[in-house]
């Protein structure tokens, strides 16, 4: 029999889809906004035409992203940062968290206060300043002057992802561990053919927070990069193009550059061109997402909750 809905149970989901959609409408326009400054002409943008709607109609602005070959080779850092940055990272995270949810592991409380410690204070931007430096100095005593290696390695470490991994380890029974030692497996065989395999939903989420924040990542980038170019993720090429071309960053010291860029290109703005590479920077990410999110919530609860 169909259980008849009361009142208030109506008036909470009503409420409730009404924030979500809000919420997600809220979350989807500045893509639509991206797409439609993208397309919109010079015209349009710098006058504040553009709301929702591509406003004058006009490519230009892709085409002179697809034709940059600055962009680019800035494009491919990022996808080798995201990847090497993710393998590394996810990799040792593994291990920490295997090692952290064994039982047997000497002084395993201790370890683990000291990782939690870590998310109530931090150290502050300076050690994290000087880890990097130390790390550019390493690399360049053994021949590695590539700075994007800096990024890969230097700050790989996620106590809350590190926490996820752990959790979940030890909510795969230990009979199953028992057979595999009855077996003749090893330490890293119990790792690879029992833990990973039944924590595939954790570490998929794991991935993705550590893919999406080397993605993103920009400020370390920033700051170490400072005279290589060519090893520039798309973020900080983004961030360079905004400053020299437009005055979105509010600097205000590019003005002769801007307005000759009105003369050479009179039907499209760099604004448009920024929106345009923002618009190719989001793609992998909107790409990849759909295939991971069945594992997301599922793995967000496995490795929260401690049983």
């Amino acid at each position: 029999m169909k259980r008849k809905t009361e009142i208030s149970e109506l008036i909470f989901k009503i409420v409730a889809y009404f924030i979500l959609i809000v919420f997600a409408l809220l979350c989807i326009y500045p893509l639509i906004y991206a797409l439609s400054s993208a397309f919109s002409s010079s015209e349009a943008v710098n006058s504040g035409a553009v709301v929702l709607w591509p406003v004058d109609v006009q490519g230009e602005a892709f085409l002179a992203v697809l034709k940059n070959n600055m962009f680019w080779l800035n494009y491919s850092n990022t996808l080798f940062v995201t990847f090497f940055g993710t393998v590394w990272a996810l990799g040792y995270s593994i291990l920490g968290a295997y090692a952290l949810s064994k039982k047997r592991l000497l002084g395993r409380h201790g370890w683990n206060f000291f990782l939690v410690f870590t998310m109530w204070f931090t150290a502050g931007i300076i050690p994290q300043f000087t880890n990097y430096q130390n790390t550019i100095s390493i690399f360049g005593s053994i021949g590695i002057n590539d700075l994007k290696w800096t990024v890969v390695l230097a700050m790989g470490m996620n106590a809350t992802n590190i926490i996820l991994l752990r959790n979940s380890f030890e909510g795969v029974p230990s009979e199953i561990e028992e057979a595999a030692r009855i077996d003749g497996a090893t330490e890293m065989q119990i790792l690879s053919k029992v833990y990973l395999p039944m924590s595939k939903a954790t570490i998929a989420t794991v991935a993705l927070f550590f893919g999406i924040s080397r993605w993103n990542g920009y400020f370390w980038a920033y700051k170490v990069m400072t005279t290589q170019e060519y090893s520039w993720p798309i973020q900080v090429y983004i961030r360079d193009y905004i400053d020299r071309f437009t005055t979105i960053s509010g600097q205000g010291t590019e003005t002769d550059t801007i307005e000759k860029w009105s003369l050479l290109y009179p039907n499209y703005s760099a604004v448009s061109v920024v929106y345009s590479m923002v618009v190719c920077a989001v793609i992998p990410i909107l790409a990849i997402y759909p295939f991971i999110q069945k594992y997301f919530a599922k793995g967000v609860n496995m490795g929260g909750v401690k049983e």
